[in-house]
């Protein structure tokens, strides 16, 4: 689930961001969809990981805030459909739902849990990953530095829940879920075009939010890329980011 208020292009996205769902296959694996389920795509995205649940034989209804995402979606034959993730719109429906690097865009996380737990028959499961506690402080720190020095009003908060695993359960289990389970998972990842089309494909909401005229991106990114080298960049000269994910599974009781 992609935040509506950031500007997302899934050409961008499908360049700079390839390594999300590719790195999210571990997760439908963790999922293990079954032929004839009905399933959830929360945070579809483009559609690339909706794709590897319909090749399961599952029925798939993916769901993301993004419009232009959603269009992409469409454009490989899947079911995608417009929708806050915040005020899902299912009712008993599905069999599971999954969700794959789209919670931490959602900043109203009890009421997704409600969402969730209402679209889901009895029994059925939730299974997912999302950025977690800690996750690209380094990327994140660096770019608040540059905007704060340059005299920007960056926001206060970074525009994404990043929970801890005891945040995550009690979110959840409030919600009604049963065994939820929730754990980090540090993952060093591979920036193939460096940091500065990273800020530009993740960071545009943040962006627009300091009111960084768009004359003026290309050099805050490059200034930020520039601070966050010595940390991030390896000897090689290859980037790799701080990622942290937390990973999670649960079932609505029958």
């Amino acid at each position: 689930m992609l935040n509506p208020t950031s500007r997302w292009s899934p050409t961008d996205y499908a360049k700079n961001a390839a390594f999300v769902p590719e790195l999210g296959k571990a997760v439908v694996e963790l999922l293990a969809p079954k032929a004839g389920e009905r399933i959830l795509d929360l945070g579809c995205g483009d559609g690339v990981l909706t794709e590897a649940l319909v090749a399961a034989g599952a029925e798939v209804v993916g769901v993301d805030a993004s419009s232009e995402m959603v269009a992409a979606a469409k454009a490989r034959g899947l079911d995608a459909r417009v929708m806050d993730g915040q005020a899902l719109a299912f009712d008993g429906e599905f069999d599971a739902v999954f969700s794959n690097a789209a919670l931490h865009w959602m900043l109203d996380p009890p009421a997704v849990a409600r969402g969730v737990f209402r679209a889901l028959k009895p029994g059925g499961r939730f299974v997912g990953e999302q950025g977690g506690a800690g996750n690209i402080a380094k990327l994140r720190g660096a770019l608040r530095e540059v905007l704060t020095e340059h005299g920007y009003p960056v926001p206060a908060e970074d525009p994404q829940w990043y929970a801890s695993p005891d945040e995550f359960r009690a979110v959840y289990g409030g919600a009604g879920f049963a065994d939820v389970e929730a754990w980090l998972i540090d993952r060093p990842t591979p920036l193939p075009v460096g940091a500065a089309a990273w800020y530009r494909t993740f960071r545009a909401g943040f962006l627009d939010a300091a009111r960084v005229p768009e004359a003026e991106i290309d050099a805050v990114v490059a200034e930020a890329e520039a601070r966050a080298e010595p940390l991030l960049r390896q000897p090689d000269g290859n980037w790799i980011a701080d990622y942290v994910r937390l990973r999670f599974t649960m079932r609505k009781p029958d």
